[in-house]
């Protein structure tokens, strides 16, 4: 408005002023001539259209500069107000979104982190493999049990990491329920697993996989054979000692009138009275390994040093056979809380069976060594073998394949080892040697 009312006064201002000069100076135009007023009244429009100008241009410069209306400028107002909250609301709702997220990460990590605990702490081995039976996860009972390690065995093929049977019961891809199988470790352990294998299926109930569940069933299946043992044993001396004791009355008699018998013969007829008292000999000797196995074991247990053992054993075993190599290889000491003297029996039979089994020229092997909480000593042979259809009956009383054997030998062995809560086992092929293995607790 100020503007507007500025251009208006000073059109009328211009106005009045060219009245006022028309009228001061109409006569002096008169004389002067027309060109001279002419020339005046152009003058005047300029100076008139200059001082417009002037005007417009003053006062576009203050639209310019001039506020917005108060109504105009509320509304821009209210725009940028509702904007900037907005943006705050979005704001707020992403730190929001950002908590939830991070209070979700750390609820799915810690139920991951849960998980993994107790898939690494149950006892049992577990193993997942995927479709194409390479292994995805392993916990830490499946390396201890196989003696394997999680490192050496991600990404591989399952068939390269165990050994049979176990790898041909996976290969046929079928669900397993418990099945028993023996294996050999990588460490060289015997053992007995108790298997189950299923498929492993994703959120959709999509086969992706298969899991591999065993346990170790090794000291399970010892105190089954032990109890089983121990009961026929039993058994076994009981009856033992009733016949030792009425055998060993009749020939007393029997070797008292061979003796009566000896003094009255001619001296051609003494030689059959000698055989018939060296048969008593030997079957009295046969009561008494009889006797001796058939009676409880009391075991005088304390700290043995199995190496030293080894060594006593060989000291004092004779072994006729000059051609007969033995070497030892041992761990460092091991330690068995057992019976000595016992022990040392046990393992001089099973040296003096390998020496027998030999008729030339031979090596025995004799391996110590510690696994985890047991003590193995394996005795291996070059010898002549044993046959498979009478390997089972070894360790049987009164079963020998020597002409002069009592059959006592092996089962003394089994008895004293199986009084220890140990095991023995025996791998044989004939022309191929045989391998013994004794398997002791290290505290019994």
């Amino acid at each position: 408005m100020p503007n507007n009312t500025f251009s208006i006064v000073t059109i009328i201002s211009f106005l009045l002023i060219g009245m006022i000069s028309g009228i001061i100076l109409g006569p002096f135009f008169e004389k002067i001539g027309s060109d001279i007023l002419l020339g005046v009244v152009v003058l005047l429009a300029i100076f008139m259209t200059y001082a417009l100008v002037r005007v417009f241009v003053s006062r576009q410069r203050s639209i310019l500069k001039k506020p917005d209306p108060p109504k105009a400028a509320s509304q821009v107002g209210f725009v940028v107000d509702t904007f900037h909250d907005v943006v705050a609301r979005l704001k707020e709702k992403e730190l929001e979104l950002e908590k939830l997220k991070t209070s979700a990460e750390e609820k799915a990590g810690s139920a991951e982190a849960y998980n993994e605990n107790i898939l690494q702490s149950v006892p049992s081995g577990v193993i997942s493999i995927d479709n194409d039976l390479r292994i995805r996860s392993i916990n830490h009972s499946a390396e201890n049990i196989l003696g394997i390690t999680s490192s050496d065995t991600i990404g591989k093929q399952f068939s390269d990491v165990v050994k049979e049977p176990l790898s041909s019961i996976i290969n046929e891809k079928q669900p397993l329920a418990r099945i028993e199988y023996q294996y050999v470790t990588n460490d060289n352990r015997h053992i007995w697993l108790g298997i189950t294998s299923s498929e492993l299926l994703n959120g959709e109930a999509v086969k992706i996989g298969y899991t591999f569940v065993f346990s170790d069933l090794t000291d399970i299946k010892s105190l089954q054979v032990q109890v089983e043992l121990k009961h026929r044993l039993s058994q076994l001396g009981e009856m033992s000692a009733g016949i030792s004791h009425e055998l060993r009355n009749s020939m007393s008699v029997i070797s008292g009138y061979a003796t009566l018998l000896g003094k009255k013969v001619e001296d051609t007829n003494k030689s059959t009275v000698e055989s018939i008292t060296s048969e008593i000999a030997h079957m009295d000797q046969i009561i008494s390994e009889l006797l001796a196995f058939a009676r409880p074991s009391v075991l005088n247990r304390e700290d043995i040093d199995l190496n030293n053992l080894i060594e006593k054993t060989l000291s004092s075993i004779k072994v006729d056979k000059k051609d007969i190599e033995i070497s030892v290889h041992a761990d460092s000491p091991v330690s068995v809380k057992a019976d000595g003297l016992l022990l040392r029996q046990a393992l001089s039979n099973l040296l003096i069976n390998a020496a027998e089994s030999m008729s030339g020229q031979g090596k025995i092997d004799i391996t110590l060594k510690q696994l985890q909480d047991k003590a193995e000593i394996t005795v291996r042979d070059t010898g002549c073998g044993i046959p498979e259809d009478i390997r089972q009956k070894i360790f049987l009383p009164f079963f020998s394949t020597k002409q002069d054997g009592t059959g006592f030998g092996l089962a003394l062995v089994q008895k004293i080892i199986v009084s220890h809560s140990g095991s023995i086992e025996v791998d044989s092929r004939e022309e191929q040697g045989t391998t013994f293995r004794v398997v002791l607790p290290l505290v019994s």
